[in-house]
């Protein structure tokens, strides 16, 4: 006979796994199958590759030209294996990109695959069009738009250094959990150049709508960029005191 739990109130609070219940011994049917779903869900979300020319196609329809590129990963096993590979462009895409913006930017969106191609799907469409659209409308001239095909956090240095961009951001999906198979990670670089090291960044994590929503994510993201600007940093130096919103 399965037991109630006395902490089952808590499921009311967090999408979490609390208040399992128990049958003798061990948890009851119910929760080990849900278990072994959110398990394959996080492992689907691994291997899933995002539709990139969808999302470069809805960037495009908001008037937001994108451009693909790959990194040095020839799929989606060599992916897994070897990171570094995913942190440089293909010489091909690096020699592309460096004739698309001889004026130079204020800040290039980059957006990238990472470990959930969900997050990328749902999320980062309109994120980047809450973001640039208001960035447009605060005077700062944008780069084009990078979709990156097999890309790691650090591929937006070489992107925004190729792209003489004084700050990038990177929308990247992230390694899934066991409740969270479409988390959508920015990270975000003043400077970017081959090189910089993750102390040289800031992160906003877990952007979906039973974490961060998109809204919030969008200011949070806009006061850091405009104080990155101010303050010509970003990183450990640069720490998140947002009190209301970003004018604009």
């Amino acid at each position: 006979m399965s037991l109630p739990d006395a902490w089952s109130s808590l499921k009311r609070l967090t999408p979490a796994r609390v208040a399992l219940g128990r049958t003798g011994a061990s948890l009851p049917t119910g929760p080990v199958l849900d278990f072994q779903l959110a398990h394959a869900r996080a492992r689907d979300a691994v291997h899933h590759r995002p539709d990139f020319e969808a999302v470069a196609s809805a960037l495009e329809s908001a008037g937001l030209p994108a451009v693909i590129v790959s990194s040095q990963v020839p799929d989606s096993a060599t992916y897994l294996r070897r990171p570094d590979l995913g942190r440089r462009l293909l010489a091909a895409d690096a020699g592309r990109l460096a004739r698309l913006a001889p004026g130079g930017s204020d800040a290039v969106v980059v957006v990238a695959d990472g470990l959930s191609g969900m997050a990328v799907e749902r999320h980062a469409v309109p994120l980047v069009r809450l973001v640039t659209g208001r960035l447009q409308a605060l005077g700062w001239r944008i780069g084009p738009l990078v979709v990156v095909r097999h890309g790691r956090v650090a591929i937006g240095d070489e992107i925004g250094g190729r792209l003489g961009a004084k700050l990038v951001a990177v929308l990247i999906g992230e390694r899934p959990g066991l409740s969270s198979p479409d988390s959508l990670g920015v990270y975000l670089t003043w400077a970017p150049r081959v090189g910089r090291t993750d102390a040289e960044r800031n992160c906003i994590s877990n952007i979906r709508p039973e974490g961060l929503p998109v809204e919030q994510a969008a200011e949070k993201l806009l006061w850091l960029m405009t104080e990155a600007a101010r303050r010509q940093l970003s990183g450990v130096d640069l720490k998140e005191e947002a009190n209301g919103r970003i004018p604009g």
